[in-house]
């Protein structure tokens, strides 16, 4: 069976990601990331999709790394305590308060170390893959084709035995509809519900005490309008209803496309 290794953050795309190579027939190795996060929900999410698809007999590890304190040592709007994470359209200036700097490279790095270590150890190659996408490109610098081709060239570099490795982001020219399109198509392929499946996703950087998304954050938006553009209604519980958050977003696309026209 192929392999390979890849981030679950718990949110969407990671877990779209996730259906994407299971329907593949690929054993999946999972890292999730507790970097001190303020939407650490996201960790629940992620355990709670791992065991819904072993419950279903697919073969998967999960494993959670705990940056907290290393991270702690960065300025975001995401780890830090004194900052509010911004709302609005994702592409604004200050959603640039919500990039955690570095945060991909260091990931991908602990990603390609575990990834080598288990070709060695199984004699056999490995695919490391990540869920950015071009709707990332914007705001996140390291979501940027150029970072990754420059990412791997430096591992490759940087490591005997990197011809075992194989990098794959296939979600990289796509966006979150076309995801979401990806994971109504795989999910069939493995029988699983596409509906519990999300709902055990989070992409809310703002989420309440109680897990549930504001429907406000750039990253919130972005998803509603997804949903919204495959025509259907987002499972996940925000804390006021669909049709509020729905209208809403689509009043801040609509006031942010005639800023930018203007």
């Amino acid at each position: 069976m192929k392999k390979v290794v890849m981030a679950l953050s718990g949110g969407m795309d990671s877990t779209c990601l996730l259906m994407h190579y299971l329907a593949k027939n690929y054993e999946v190795l999972c890292v999730s990331y507790n970097y001190g996060q303020k939407h650490s929900v996201e960790l629940e999410r992620a355990a709670s999709t791992v065991r819904y698809c072993q419950e279903k007999g697919y073969s998967l590890q999960h494993h959670i790394v705990d940056l907290s304190s290393a991270l702690s040592l960065f300025d975001s709007a995401l780890t830090s305590p004194d900052q509010e994470v911004p709302r609005g359209h994702y592409e604004e200036a200050q959603m640039k308060q919500t990039v955690v700097p570095n945060r991909n490279a260091i990931f991908a790095s602990i990603l390609y170390g575990f990834a080598i270590s288990e070709a060695k150890r199984t004699h056999t190659s490995v695919v490391l893959a990540l869920g950015v996408h071009s709707g990332d490109h914007e705001i996140y610098p390291d979501c940027r084709p150029e970072f990754y081709t420059a990412l791997q060239t430096a591992f490759e570099i940087g490591n005997w035995d990197s011809e075992l490795i194989e990098f794959d982001l296939p979600y990289l020219h796509g966006n979150k509809t076309s995801i979401l399109r990806d994971a109504i198509h795989t999910t069939e392929i493995l029988g699983l519900d596409f509906d519990t499946v999300l709902t055990n996703t989070i992409t809310s950087y703002n989420p309440d005490e109680f897990g549930r998304s504001s429907g406000e954050s750039g990253s919130d938006v972005e998803r509603i309008l997804a949903f919204h553009e495959i025509g259907r209604k987002d499972p996940i519980e925000y804390q006021k209803p669909w049709e509020n958050v729905l209208r809403n977003a689509l009043q801040i696309a609509a006031e942010f496309e005639e800023g930018d026209s203007q």
